[in-house]
């Protein structure tokens, strides 16, 4: 447990943890948190093998590096709600940046707890793990609450997040119809790339391609939903 996090929990009354997803950066703490402070830890079903044995993860050389795997941790499967003494929490499956992943919402205070199912922001680097459209899906799902505070991932709270929401969806979704239009017209990923999004980002070579510009392209084109897809299994 890191000096930081001891210190910017150490008086707070932990009694439970639920991880939106099983990405280590995400789960980093819940061996230590359990140990020492014997927290009860829940997640999606299917993030608990990662959780148990978190070798499964297969880091990358950069996640090794900046991240490490975590300690192990047992957790248990989250049901369709949470209670605390004093909140409810509704537990809302909000796959694509993970087949995991949940999000956390307060009916009477409007909070809403995102997780990675909203990274601020448009930018078009994208993890090749990632499902392009399940992410707009679970967008969809999260613009429908009307939150009044969204508690992101990253730490950054946004107050009344429907524009933000809504422009992240428009964005996906415009960028979604400009790469099938120009594949369409028979161009190939990194021009429709160019065209579409522009310059490839600096990151594709620090994580040697695990988040890239063209990913986004390559989501668009093969992830299970594209139309593309759909079209060639047909034939």
């Amino acid at each position: 447990m890191s000096w930081e996090f001891r210190e910017a929990t150490g008086s707070l009354p932990i009694v439970g943890v639920v991880n939106t997803h099983w990405h280590e950066d995400h789960c980093g703490n819940n061996g230590l948190l359990q140990r020492v402070r014997g927290v009860k830890i829940q997640a999606h079903p299917l993030a608990l093998p990662y959780l148990a044995r978190p070798r499964l993860m297969g880091l990358q050389l950069y996640r090794r590096f900046v991240w490490g795997y975590p300690l192990p941790s047992q957790a248990e499967a989250v049901g369709p709600a949470i209670a605390t003494r004093s909140h409810h929490f509704q537990v809302i499956s909000t796959p694509g940046h993970s087949p995991d992943h949940v999000s956390l919402y307060e009916p009477e205070r409007g909070w809403l707890f995102s997780g990675d199912a909203y990274v601020g922001g448009l930018s078009p680097v994208f993890c090749r793990d990632f499902n392009v459209y399940q992410i707009i899906a679970s967008l969809k799902t999260l613009a429908r609450l009307r939150a009044r505070f969204l508690f992101t991932g990253s730490g950054h709270v946004v107050e009344w997040p429907q524009r933000a929401l809504e422009a992240k969806i428009a964005y996906l979704e415009e960028t979604q119809e400009k790469v099938l239009r120009s594949y369409k017209e028979g161009q190939g990923l990194q021009e429709i790339r160019r065209r579409v999004l522009g310059s490839e980002h600096w990151i594709r070579f620090v994580t040697l391609g695990h988040f890239s510009v063209a990913n986004l392209v390559r989501a668009f084109l093969e992830d299970p939903e594209s139309p593309v897809r759909a079209k060639e299994s047909r034939m």
